[in-house]
């Protein structure tokens, strides 16, 4: 009989976890890695409140022309998909600037700061000048998080002097760092590369 109830329980606890890991505030299924295998269909069907907005545009510094999705648009939660086919079958990468539900795997935000970018990464990282088309994009130089697919864009919070802009890694000082108050602004995960 104890072996019954045993087994039961087991039955009762398993059911009860997976049942909350489907729920929608779930964290799962708000963390972006675990969209890559998705689909356009895929997402309707798991996304059914994200008044999903679908167009064409051009992207790659206008190089490109992509199909895309937005999940949750013009909302805290807005996510912004670009398409390697016409049929939304395989993801091209993935955005979002905002701090909402959607989190990384990774424990990178909206909102990380420059001091914890260098903590997770393990290595201290690098960025790019302000102002251009991929301003503010971290290099992990090799660092923890170099494999990780994400692509990483900084924001200061104060206004940068002139030789913090354009397409260079920017050469300055931890006191110039400290000063520009930079965190994550936006972050992207390639699934094309």
């Amino acid at each position: 009989m104890r072996k019954i109830i045993l087994i039961v329980t087991v039955v009762l606890m398993a059911a009860c976890n997976s049942a909350k890991k489907g729920t929608s505030g779930s964290t799962y299924k708000y963390t972006v890695e675990n969209l890559e295998r998705m689909n356009s269909d895929d997402l309707t069907q798991n996304y059914p409140d994200a008044n999903i907005a679908e167009g064409t545009d051009m992207f790659e510094e206008g190089t490109d022309e992509r199909p895309y999705t937005i999940l949750y648009p013009e909302t805290a939660d807005e996510l912004h998909i670009t398409w390697q086919d016409k049929n939304r079958t395989r993801i091209h990468d993935l955005r979002y600037s905002n701090k909402g539900k959607w989190k990384s795997a990774t424990g990178v935000d909206i909102g990380t700061t420059y001091a914890e970018l260098n903590k997770m990464n393990g290595k201290n990282i690098s960025f790019y000048g302000f102002g251009w088309d991929y301003s503010g994009a971290v290099d992990w130089n090799g660092g923890k998080l170099e494999k990780s697919g994400l692509r990483v864009f900084l924001s200061p919070g104060n206004k940068p002097a002139n030789k913090f802009y354009g397409d260079k890694i920017i050469d300055a000082t931890p006191e110039e760092i400290e000063a520009l108050d930079l965190k994550v602004g936006s972050i992207v995960i390639n699934y094309a590369i």
